[in-house]
C-alpha cells in the first residue's frame, strides 16, 4: 500500500510538517509494510520556505535587513537542493512586523524583501520564488526594486521616498543600475488573489484598511498607485494595472513584472510543482490532506482544493482530517474530494482544541486506517 500525506498547517497548532509525522506514524502503527510519503503543502503564504525546506531539502539563511519602517532587522528565506532560493516578503515586509500603533502603509516599504532577493543573487541562485502573502505595505514594489538597483526619482532628479507616499512623486524610472545578472534569473511570484492594481477592488481599497490605512490614506495610494502604472504603461508600451493579482501585496509585483520578466502564478501550483506532486501521486492507494479550518474559502484554490484536483486526475480518493469542518466545504467533493472529517473533540472550546491538536489528529488518524483496513481485509 502507498499512502501520500499532504496537508496544509493547522495555523497556530499544528505546521503541515508535523502532521505529516503524526498522520504518518498512525499509517505505519496499521499499514507496517505501506510506503508513506510526507509532503507538507503550503499555498504560497505562511510556511511556505519550511514546506519546501523539509521535503526538497536545502539551508535556511539569515540576512539583516530593512524591516517594513526601514529598521534594521533579521529575516530568513530557503535555498533548495538545486540553487532556487525561496523568499516569503512577510519575513521582511510583513504586517506583524509593525506595531499596531505604527501601522501606516504610506510609509512602510518592501525594501527589506529586495535585499533578501539580492543576497540569493549574491549567493548565485539563478531562479527565485516569493511568496507575497501577509504584507505591511502599498508602495507598488519601487521599496524592493530599489533595493536591487532601480532607481525612483521625482521632477527635480531627486530619490522619492521608498514607500507608500512615494508613488505620487515619481516622475522617472530608471532600471539601468540593476545588475546584469538580473536579466538571466528566473522571478516567480506566488500570488493567491487576482486584485487588479486599483479601483474599488484594487490594492488600496482591499487591503489597506487591515495595513492601517483611512478613507483619505487609502485615497492617495490609489491615486499613487495608478499614477505610478501609468509612467510603467507609457515606458513600457502596455498596460498592467488590470493584470490578475498585480494588486496583491500592495502591488509589489508590478515592476517585477514590468522590468524583469517576473511570472505571476497561483502559490499552491508552484509549490506542488516543485514538490513534484503528480510523481509523487503516482502508484498512491489513496491521499491524506487537511489543514485547521475547512469552510467555503478551501475551494478556492486553497491547499484541500490543489491536492484533492490533482489526485482525481489520477483516479487517486482523498480523506481530508481538518480541525473543524465549517459551513460551506462541500463544493471540494465536485473537485476531488472523497470524505472529510473533522477532528475536534465534542463539549472542549477552540483553545483546548488547539492545545490538543496533534493528539486529536492522531486519533482521527487511527480510526480512518482502522476503517481502511478494515474494508482492505475484506478484500
Amino acid at each position: 500500500m502507498k499512502i501520500v500525506i499532504a496537508p496544509d498547517s493547522f495555523k497556530g497548532s499544528l505546521s503541515a510538517e508535523a502532521f505529516c509525522n503524526v498522520v504518518g506514524r498512525e499509517a505505519a502503527e496499521i499499514f507496517e509494510s505501506a510506503e508513506i510519503v510526507k509532503l507538507p503543502v503550503s499555498d504560497g503564504g505562511e510556511g511556505m520556505v519550511d514546506s519546501l525546506l523539509a521535503v526538497t531539502g536545502g539551508e535556511k539563511i539569515t540576512a539583516e535587513v530593512k524591516g517594513p519602517l526601514f529598521e534594521k532587522t533579521e529575516a530568513q528565506y530557503g535555498i533548495l537542493e538545486g540553487g532556487t532560493a525561496v523568499i516569503e516578503m512577510a519575513a521582511a515586509s510583513g504586517l506583524p512586523l509593525v506595531p499596531e500603533g505604527k501601522r501606516n502603509p504610506l510609509e512602510t516599504t518592501t525594501y527589506g524583501t529586495g535585499e533578501l532577493m539580492r543576497d540569493a543573487l549574491k549567493r548565485g541562485c539563478r531562479e527565485i520564488i516569493l511568496g507575497i502573502g501577509g504584507s505591511a505595505t502599498t508602495d507598488g514594489g519601487i521599496g524592493a526594486a530599489a533595493a536591487l538597483g532601480a532607481r525612483f526619482l521625482d521632477k527635480e532628479g531627486y530619490a522619492v521616498p521608498l514607500s507608500g507616499k512615494g508613488l505620487e512623486k515619481i516622475a522617472t524610472i530608471d532600471f539601468s543600475a540593476v545588475d546584469r545578472h538580473w536579466q538571466e534569473t528566473k522571478i516567480t511570484i506566488a500570488c493567491d488573489v487576482v486584485n487588479p492594481l486599483c479601483g474599488p477592488l484594487g490594492s488600496a481599497a482591499i487591503y489597506g484598511p487591515q495595513k492601517g490605512a483611512d478613507a483619505e490614506m487609502i485615497c492617495l495610494l490609489d491615486m499613487g498607485l495608478n499614477h505610478f502604472e501609468g509612467l510603467i504603461a507609457r515606458q513600457k508600451g502596455q498596460e498592467y494595472r488590470e493584470l490578475p493579482g498585480i494588486g496583491a501585496a500592495g502591488g509589489l509585483a508590478l515592476p517585477f513584472v514590468a522590468f524583469m520578466g517576473a511570472e505571476l502564478r497561483p502559490g499552491l501550483e508552484i509549490v506542488l510543482d516543485v514538490l513534484k506532486f503528480d510523481r509523487h501521486l503516482q502508484g498512491a492507494d489513496f491521499v491524506v490532506t487537511g489543514e485547521g479550518r475547512t469552510d467555503e474559502q478551501s475551494a478556492m484554490g486553497k491547499v484541500l482544493c490543489g491536492v484533492s484536483g490533482r489526485a482525481a486526475a489520477q483516479g487517486i480518493p482523498v480523506v481530508a482530517l481538518s480541525g473543524a469542518l465549517e459551513k460551506g466545504y462541500e463544493p471540494l467533493y465536485g473537485k476531488g474530494l472523497t470524505a472529510a472529517f473533522s477532528t475536534w473533540k465534542s463539549g472542549e472550546g477552540l483553545e483546548w482544541q488547539m492545545d490538543h491538536a496533534e493528539e486529536n489528529l492522531s486519533n482521527a488518524a487511527r480510526n480512518l486506517f482502522r476503517l481502511v483496513e478494515a474494508f482492505s481485509q475484506r478484500g
